[in-house]
Formats: C-alpha cells, sequence, structure tokens
C-alpha cells in the first residue's frame, strides 16, 4: 500500500508538470491531430485512390496509424522530465526521502499512461468529427484500449531507460525520432503491399506493423485479427524487459552531481 501511495504521489506531480508544460501539451495532443488532418485533406487524394475500390475510407485506415504516432510523441516526455529530475538534483533528494524508490520512476510511467490517454481520446474524438467510423463492439473497443495502454507502459518504460542514460536533457527524448520512424515505415498511412521490396521486407517483420494492424483490425473489422498475438507479445516482451532494467538500472546508477551556479 505504501508503494502504490508513494507512486500516485510522484503521478500527481508529474501530472502537475504536463498541465503546466504548454509546449507538451501542442506537442503530444496538437500535432498528432494536425497530422491526421493532414493527411485526410491534402495526402488523401493521393493516397486515397488505393482504398476507393474497397470498403475502407483513408481516414479510417490511418486513425490507428494516428494514435500509434501520438503515443511515440506523447512517451519522449517521459524522459525528458526524469532526465531534468536527475540533472536538477532532485532524484537525489528523493532518495533521502522515506519513499519506495520504485514510485520514482513509477510516477513518470503512470503519469505518461495517463496523459498518453487522454490524447488518444482526443484524437479519436477529432478522427469521428471528420469522418472516422468504427465497427467495434464494446469489447473491441475494450481490446483496443487495453493494447494502447500496454502499448503505451511499454514505450515509456523504455524512454524512461534512456533518460536514466542521457546525458542532456535535450538527448533524452532524442530516440522517439526512431520510433516514430517505425510508424511510417509500417502500415500506418499506407499498404505496405504498395512500398518497394526492401522498404516492405522491412516494414512486414518490424514491431510496429502488427501493434498498428491489431488497433485497425479491433477498430475497423471488429475483430483481433492475425497479428494480435504478435502485438501483445511484442508490447508484453518490451514491458517486461525495460521494467526490469530500468529498476535495475535506477538502483545501480548514480545521477551527476548538480553543479552550482
Amino acid at each position: 500500500m505504501r508503494v502504490l501511495s508513494d507512486t500516485w504521489t510522484m503521478t500527481r506531480r508529474s501530472l502537475r508538470h504536463i498541465v503546466r508544460s504548454p509546449d507538451t501539451i501542442i506537442t503530444v495532443v496538437a500535432m498528432p491531430i494536425a497530422l491526421m488532418l493532414l493527411f485526410v485533406y491534402v495526402f488523401g487524394g493521393n493516397f486515397g485512390h488505393i482504398f476507393r475500390a474497397g470498403s475502407v475510407k483513408y481516414v479510417d485506415f490511418i486513425v490507428p496509424g494516428i494514435v500509434a504516432m501520438t503515443v511515440v510523441s506523447g512517451i519522449a516526455y517521459a524522459a525528458v522530465r526524469l532526465s531534468m529530475d536527475m540533472q536538477r538534483g532532485m532524484v537525489s533528494r528523493f532518495r533521502t526521502m522515506p519513499i519506495a524508490p520504485s514510485s520514482i520512476l513509477s510516477g513518470h510511467a503512470v503519469s505518461s499512461l495517463l496523459s498518453n490517454l487522454f490524447s488518444v481520446f482526443l484524437v479519436v474524438l477529432v478522427g469521428l468529427l471528420v469522418g472516422f467510423r468504427s465497427h467495434a463492439s464494446v469489447l473491441e473497443w475494450l481490446l483496443f484500449v487495453a493494447l494502447t495502454a500496454l502499448f503505451t507502459l511499454a514505450t515509456t518504460w523504455l524512454a524512461i531507460m534512456f533518460g536514466l542514460f542521457a546525458k542532456t536533457v535535450e538527448g533524452a527524448g532524442s530516440f522517439s525520432y526512431i520510433l516514430l520512424l517505425l510508424v511510417f515505415v509500417s502500415p500506418s498511412f499506407t499498404p505496405t503491399a504498395s512500398m518497394s521490396a526492401p522498404v516492405r521486407a522491412f516494414a512486414d517483420h518490424q514491431p510496429m506493423t502488427p501493434i498498428v494492424d491489431t488497433m485497425r483490425s479491433l477498430l475497423i473489422y471488429g475483430h483481433a485479427g492475425d497479428s494480435a498475438w504478435a502485438a501483445f507479445a511484442w508490447c508484453g516482451g518490451l514491458l517486461a524487459a525495460c521494467y526490469v532494467a530500468a529498476l535495475w538500472t535506477f538502483r545501480t546508477r548514480r545521477e551527476p552531481a548538480v553543479v552550482s551556479q
């Protein structure tokens, strides 16, 4: 109970920082929505011809990819906030307090989960306003939320790992560009069948593809699809590995000393 209480205390602290940071809100919420509108109303004329012969509208096709991009953009701030705490000596102060050490990291993870789920909710809401329609039942929506939450937690703990090792605050969130590249080189905005052979071979076998495919299958087709096991396996494996590695690193690694100016 003490660990849960301490984690919630650290979570509320991190959430207050998020609310008070306009640049975080713009990056996490406004940018994915702007990209969705860009793809629907600007690039949709070029990409949309792929879907006109079928039963899936282009806006329906890209919403799961925008959801993945929203999460990837948002979790980078967990690494940035943790790095700022370490650079400013806040973590050293927390170590001297009677709180559970794991709550220092878990607070960042839970706040990232809550803020990103809220961002995904806003993205889906705007998607509905521009024509997105889902055929999912309540069960499929719950599975979609569960996969999104698992994906968020897995990538957040990966972000925390980078935050622990980053030498500067600026470099802490730079790893997210790699994940953004994986989102683009996946069936997020166009089917992999339309890609060149080498790019398609990579896209078909990278972890973001089954995650996006499963999200799309749940929302659009009303079933989990053939990639569901791979999506949950990738997210579960990444979460377990990064969680254990982050806690071990946090216990054995000391943040740099703060230099007074």
